[in-house]
């Protein structure tokens, strides 16, 4: 008998699941609207220019390829930091907090669990209180950690938007001491974002009740077209008195999803503090990666750091904002056109890269099977794959299916 002759087969991923179903599908007016990866108007992927040129800056330099430090890349790091809490932030001045670069996103929770697991001070079962629904991978990557993820309501599918009352009340009804994960912007799946005065609310209610911030921040700049506006949540919590946690990632707004670029940070009470919480986070990150990849650090650092580069990123990342923006006007405008006559507007009340619309599993599967579309059972889509090509012909599908 083999040795692994017991090891079950594991389910598919249902997401590369919507894209094999895409690929055998023969028809030319197919659309994948599974993957959360941008795409341009042509549905190609997109490098942007500053990234290009920041690339040519480093060939230029012909720098050495060493081992990058535990925490990665120190000038990464904190230009991350200013990014995401402003340059100006009391938190950066007084050295105070503490960013390691991390393997993406993914391994920014990754680390943030294991941190989390080993560290934080909670006594019995190590829970983290997260949105219903959430990032799917959320699930896995804490309960890995030894964190057990609990749903608190967010999405109410009956209005398409955010449950506040359910929310609120969830997290009024938590123990002191528990620990919350926000999305900071662009909520995945769903869309559906908090607005400012809910931040402040929300900020009041961690307060009142002792509970501990993580924000998850994937989509800085990539969900309104302003890194500031989108970091608003995180500014608010650290300008009310917490200290909270922060997972980035820049595949989205930088373009560079296989580069694997993101950073981990931690906001103690002073100094000393966050010298002794670098000092355990190195011990994390050692026995599981050693230290993080080089090149996509220097890219997003030199892109970062020159100011011609920054500004032309800037642009580029409002473009990539505002196509998204626009595709969902368009989708919503089409359906309309054709005679749907339900309400389409959490198509553009929603925000970012995913929309939920709304769509049964017994729909998707006949966008599938009648239209050649393929998205998650769930009815998510990406208006990354909408373009200004097939977005009629996406509207008149789902208005086929939904009438």
């Amino acid at each position: 008998m083999s040795t692994w002759a017991n090891v079950e087969m594991g389910p598919p991923d249902p997401i590369l699941g919507v894209t094999e179903a895409f690929k055998r599908d023969s028809n030319p007016d197919k659309i994948n609207l599974g993957v959360g990866a941008y795409r341009d108007d042509n549905g190609k992927p997109y490098v942007l220019s500053s990234v290009r040129k920041a690339e040519e800056k480093i060939a230029q330099a012909a720098l050495d390829k060493e081992y990058s430090a535990i925490g990665g890349s120190a000038e990464f790091c904190q230009l991350s930091a200013e990014l995401a809490f402003g340059e100006d932030s009391e938190v950066l001045a007084s050295k105070r907090s503490v960013t390691v670069q991390t393997i993406s996103g993914t391994g920014a929770l990754r680390v943030c669990g294991e941190y989390l697991s080993k560290l934080y001070p909670y006594k019995g079962e190590k829970k983290i209180y997260v949105p219903k629904p959430t990032w799917g991978n959320h699930l896995p990557i804490m309960r890995d950690s030894g964190v057990e993820p609990v749903f608190y309501e967010y999405y109410d599918p009956a209005t398409y938007g955010l449950n506040w009352d359910g929310m609120k009340a969830d997290l009024e009804g938590l123990d002191e001491g528990d620990i919350v994960l926000f999305h900071a912007c662009a909520h995945n799946p769903t869309g559906v974002d908090p607005k400012p005065e809910h931040w402040t609310e929300l900020s009041a209610i961690c307060k009142a009740k002792g509970l501990f911030p993580v924000f998850d921040m994937a989509y800085q700049g990539f969900a309104s077209g302003d890194c500031d506006f989108d970091a608003t949540a995180l500014r608010a919590f650290v300008a009310d008195g917490h200290n909270p946690v922060l997972c980035q990632s820049f595949a989205k707004n930088m373009g560079m999803y296989g580069e694997r670029i993101g950073a981990f940070t931690v906001v103690g009470a002073d100094e000393e503090e966050a010298k002794r919480i670098e000092s355990q986070l190195k011990i994390l990150i050692r026995p599981m990666y050693s230290n993080p990849p080089i090149n996509g650090a220097r890219i997003a650092a030199t892109v970062m750091s020159d100011a011609d580069l920054r500004e032309e990123w800037m642009g580029e990342v409002k473009g990539m904002a505002d196509r998204i923006i626009t595709m969902r006007t368009q989708l919503k405008g089409y359906l309309q056109e054709h005679g749907s006559t339900l309400n389409w507007d959490h198509v553009t009340d929603q925000i970012g890269m995913f929309c939920f619309t709304g769509l049964t599993q017994e729909q998707v599967a006949q966008m599938a099977e009648d239209h050649s579309i393929y998205l998650t059972k769930d009815g998510r889509i990406s208006i990354a794959g909408v373009s200004s090509a097939n977005v009629e012909y996406l509207a008149k599908a789902m208005h086929a299916v939904t009438k």
